[in-house]
């Protein structure tokens, strides 16, 4: 793989960081521009282009190929620009494929929720069955720091990657599918049609589906044929990999399924049933995914990982008889908090803060549905945690789940965890 024009990195983070490593290794002489939206590039040995100005950059071919990262919408208008100009656009997880996807099995996962916690549990369950795998995408590492370093390559993908994979998977699977990032798509139908693009195309690799893809008549079609389908477990591994969860560290309903998913997974891809059970066993929970700690004798889960109603609904089921504090509310990515309103009493929540700017339709429909809970309308998460403090007597545990994303007031759903945990240390402990 030799490139012949210079090339533009649309976006600085991590995959653009990886990406600039991995063209300066192969060609040290190649000329590299970036351009970001928002902020400032800290990547070296690049050129800085406005966004402003990429349009005449791009009419003006200054480079032949643009490497867009996943935040970095393949909708934006400056991309029908770069379609007219025919100046191909690619990405991290593209470039891989160019370089690394052949004599390597890969497994594809996908899914609204739950994608991180099953490609996790897949690594796991590989590697404790002795083969040589290994784990990127949005966990481990940007796919191409994995680079050519294992027999097999586990990918958990975002719809923002799924969108337009150039490669095609040995083995793919979906967790389930709800509405998200509608910002990014421009619709929910595009949404799904992206995410699903990892499995609606030509070549009938063999398809996993969660508890929560099956029956759903959207995937089905994706799916195309049955046969497809990668067969369930028996009942003796079933027994064993729910026993094998229920002595882990997996909390709740939700990562069971994402066990069964990714048990399905691993023996596809020649795993041992041993090797599952260990794998399950050895799992620690994901940063900012139900990782709990305690401060003066309240329990305090940051799970702010959670972008979804759907996954607030899922971290509060995996804290039934207890009595909850809920901090909620986020970017705008127009999504629906009816139904997770109205389930909010059933959960055991007594008291609701709701963050800014979805929180407020959370909070109304909260409110309509269950008057008795305490719902509180900080302006942001200090504020929130001070207010809660005042309320300490009304629950045993706060959980941080959002169910929406964190840009409007931190930087990703890292800073906007560590800020949660070190308020609760500072202000409960």
């Amino acid at each position: 793989m030799r490139f012949e024009e210079p090339i533009l990195l649309y976006g600085a983070g991590r995959e653009a960081v990886s990406t600039r490593a991995f063209l300066k290794a192969r060609q040290p002489e190649l000329k590299v521009f970036v351009t970001v939206d928002s902020g400032t590039a800290d990547i070296e040995d690049v050129e800085a282009i406005a966004p402003a100005d990429l349009p005449a950059a791009i009419r003006a071919h200054r480079f032949g190929l643009i490497v867009k990262s996943p935040g970095v919408s393949r909708y934006k208008d400056v991309f029908d620009i770069a379609r007219d100009a025919g100046i191909p656009v690619t990405s991290n997880l593209n470039l891989w494929g160019g370089a690394y996807r052949a004599d390597r099995t890969v497994i594809a996962i996908t899914g609204t929720k739950g994608k991180s916690t099953t490609a996790t549990l897949v690594h796991l369950m590989l590697t404790r069955s002795r083969i040589d795998a290994g784990l990127a995408g949005n966990v481990g590492v940007a796919p191409l720091d994995i680079a050519d370093k294992h027999a097999v390559v586990i990918f958990e993908l975002s719809s923002y990657q799924t969108s337009d994979m150039s490669f095609l998977p040995d083995i793919a699977a979906v967790t389930n599918l709800y509405p998200e990032h509608v910002d990014w798509h421009g619709s929910v139908e595009r949404y799904y049609a992206d995410k699903l693009h990892l499995i609606d195309r030509d070549g009938g690799y063999p398809v996993a589906l969660g508890a929560g893809a099956r029956g759903n008549a959207i995937v089905a079609k994706a799916v195309r044929d049955h046969r497809r389908l990668i067969r369930d477990l028996t009942s003796d591994e079933l027994a064993a990999v729910d026993a094998a969860a229920a002595r882990s560290r997996l909390k709740g309903s939700h990562n069971l399924d994402n066990a069964r998913l990714a048990a399905q997974i691993a023996l596809a891809a020649g795993g041992t049933i041993d090797g599952v059970i260990r794998g399950i066993a050895a799992f620690v929970p994901l940063p900012h995914r139900l990782e709990e700690h305690q401060f003066g004798g309240t329990i305090f889960v940051d799970d702010s990982i959670s972008t979804t109603p759907e996954a607030t609904k899922a971290a509060l089921s995996a804290y039934r008889g207890y009595r909850l504090a809920l901090i909620a509310g986020g970017h705008e990515r127009e999504q629906d908090y009816t139904e997770l309103g109205g389930l909010l009493a059933g959960y055991g929540v007594t008291t609701l803060a709701c963050l800014p700017v979805t929180g407020a339709r959370l909070a109304a429909a909260a409110q309509a549905a269950a008057p008795h809970i305490t719902v509180l309308t900080p302006p942001d998460l200090e504020t929130a945690m001070h207010e809660l403090h005042a309320k300490r007597r009304d629950f045993d545990a706060v959980i941080l789940s959002p169910g929406a994303p964190s840009y409007n007031q931190f930087k990703n759903f890292e800073e906007r965890g560590a800020r949660f945990i070190a308020l609760a240390q500072a202000i409960f402990g």
